[in-house]
């Protein structure tokens, strides 16, 4: 089943009819960078630049893309390093059969513990497959009893499916022959949808469920469904059985208490490591491209205009006087090493 995914600082204000002195000149590029200002037409004539949108302005799904897709690759490579060391030790405990002395438990401790934090260390942009989406990770279920080969046969019945508590999270679905298996994941679908639950097919013809991760224990207690006495019993809301999908990695099962126990937890070891450096080299991929976009965003400025402030910046350094000081305070506000370096980097 597939889901589907997805102000600057500038310098003084001017004076009224005109600049005067060195404020005048550091300011004077960023007024006509101002799109629209009143100000930006009685500016000198002079090589002004074309009013660009500024990197703080960029469009937030851009950013977001950026931020979720570098904290997914900080905790894949995280997570890639930990399983490294784990099975390193783990060979070495088999070739050197020697006895407990605590380090191996504890690189499975600290394994363990980083999973856990998955969802939130990677700013929920991966789910317990290490599939990565810009938008929020999913847990995908499935539903004893809905499937086709008991939905789409019987007489018309209506299902009042609850998710979450409250009227709101009552929802229905009409069921009647004849229907397609697409018409019926259709009408699942439209139904769920104002509650976080997406409805899709799966290969052996049941429903697969989706829900954002965050909400996944609210549906897991509280999802029910009251039939007709046709396809689900009649009568009160009747609690239905989640099957969650496992996760790719469990390392809740690792053991090392024997010399079997270790070498099976080996394998499931290089397992995982295999499956977290495919996921890291996806997500750098999707990196790559939010940050080639983000590039194209980047405003143009035009040789002119770099020319002009470059000039202004240098003839108002040069002055040491108050206003020379106050103009270069301001037109540095906000700049950073952070800044600069995150910026060089889209390059």
């Amino acid at each position: 089943m597939q889901i589907a995914q997805r102000s600057s600082t500038t310098g003084l204000a001017p004076n009224g009819t005109g600049k005067s002195g060195t404020a005048g000149k550091v300011d004077e590029t960023g007024q006509a960078a101002q799109a629209g200002a009143p100000e930006a037409a009685a500016a000198p004539s002079a090589a002004a630049p074309v009013p660009r949108r500024g990197v703080s302005n960029w469009d937030q799904p851009l950013q977001r893309d950026i931020s979720g897709a570098q904290q997914a690759v900080d905790f894949l490579e995280q997570s890639a390093a930990q399983l490294r060391a784990l099975k390193a030790e783990l060979s070495s405990r088999l070739a050197s059969r020697a006895g407990r002395d605590g380090q191996l438990e504890a690189r499975v401790r600290q394994f363990s513990d980083t999973w856990r934090n998955r969802a939130e260390a990677s700013g929920g942009t991966l789910d317990n497959q290490l599939s990565y989406s810009s938008e929020n990770s999913v847990q995908r279920f499935k539903v004893r009893g809905m499937n086709m080969a008991n939905l789409r046969h019987g007489a018309r019945e209506t299902l009042a499916i609850a998710v979450g508590n409250g009227a709101q999270g009552l929802r229905s679905v009409q069921l009647e022959p004849g229907l397609s298996d697409e018409e019926i994941v259709q009408r699942f679908n439209q139904a769920l949808a104002p509650v976080n639950v997406a409805v899709g097919l799966g290969d052996n013809g049941e429903l697969e469920f989706a829900t954002p991760e965050s909400e996944w224990a609210n549906v897991r207690d509280t999802l029910a469904v009251q039939g007709g006495g046709i396809r689900f019993p009649t009568g009160q809301l009747n609690r239905l059985r989640t099957e969650p999908e496992p996760a790719a990695i469990t390392p809740e099962a690792w053991q090392t208490s024997d010399v079997e126990a270790i070498r099976a937890t080996l394998n499931q070891v290089i397992q995982a490591l295999n499956h977290v450096e495919a996921a890291l080299s996806k997500v750098n991929l999707a990196l790559n491209d939010a940050s080639q976009r983000a590039t194209q965003a980047m405003p143009q400025v035009s040789a002119a205009g770099m020319d002009l402030a470059a000039q202004n910046f240098v003839s108002a350094s040069s002055e040491s006087s108050y206003a020379s000081l106050l103009s270069l305070t301001s037109a540095l506000t906000g700049i950073n090493r952070d800044r600069v370096m995150a910026l060089l980097g889209l390059r």
